[in-house]
């Protein structure tokens, strides 16, 4: 039986190699990871498999959101696996060129039902997964 999994597939009109670089350098991840309203502050990132990747996710609200992740698997212009704790799940986000634009499919694979139904219903991850997409399309647009 697979586990539950939380996937979205986008389109960017972006080349490859930039998609890359917002995705694996700190200065530009802090510009647009996280839900809408939300801003973000990494503090340990560094994209070698085995490292942690340590960020603070900053609500609206001034609620504070600590998240670790270890890298488990680079492949550099196609894939960045990551194994988040606390909610535990595995991030895997694939990287494709399409002529000039990049396509992505990040998805989140998730222990049991109820934890995929706690990060999903309660912290409506679903809806964050989303708008993290269209910030980081809206930061791609404006450095173009």
């Amino acid at each position: 039986m697979n586990n539950p999994t939380l996937c979205i597939k986008a389109d960017i009109d972006a080349p490859l190699e930039k998609v890359w670089l917002v995705w694996t350098k700190p200065e530009h991840l802090t510009q647009w990871w996280g839900p809408a309203g939300f801003t973000t502050t990494i503090h340990q990132m560094e994209m070698v498999v085995g490292s942690e990747w340590k960020l603070t996710l900053h609500s609206p609200d001034g609620t504070n959101f600590p998240n670790r992740s270890i890298f488990r698997e680079i492949i550099s212009h196609k894939k960045i696996v990551y194994e988040h704790f606390n909610p535990h799940f595995i991030a895997t986000v694939v990287f494709e060129e399409q002529r000039k634009e990049t396509s992505i499919e990040w998805s989140m694979e998730f222990d049991t039902v109820e934890m995929y139904e706690v990060v999903v219903k309660t912290h409506k991850a679903d809806e964050g997964q989303k708008q993290n997409i269209e910030k980081l399309k809206a930061y791609l647009k404006k450095l173009q």
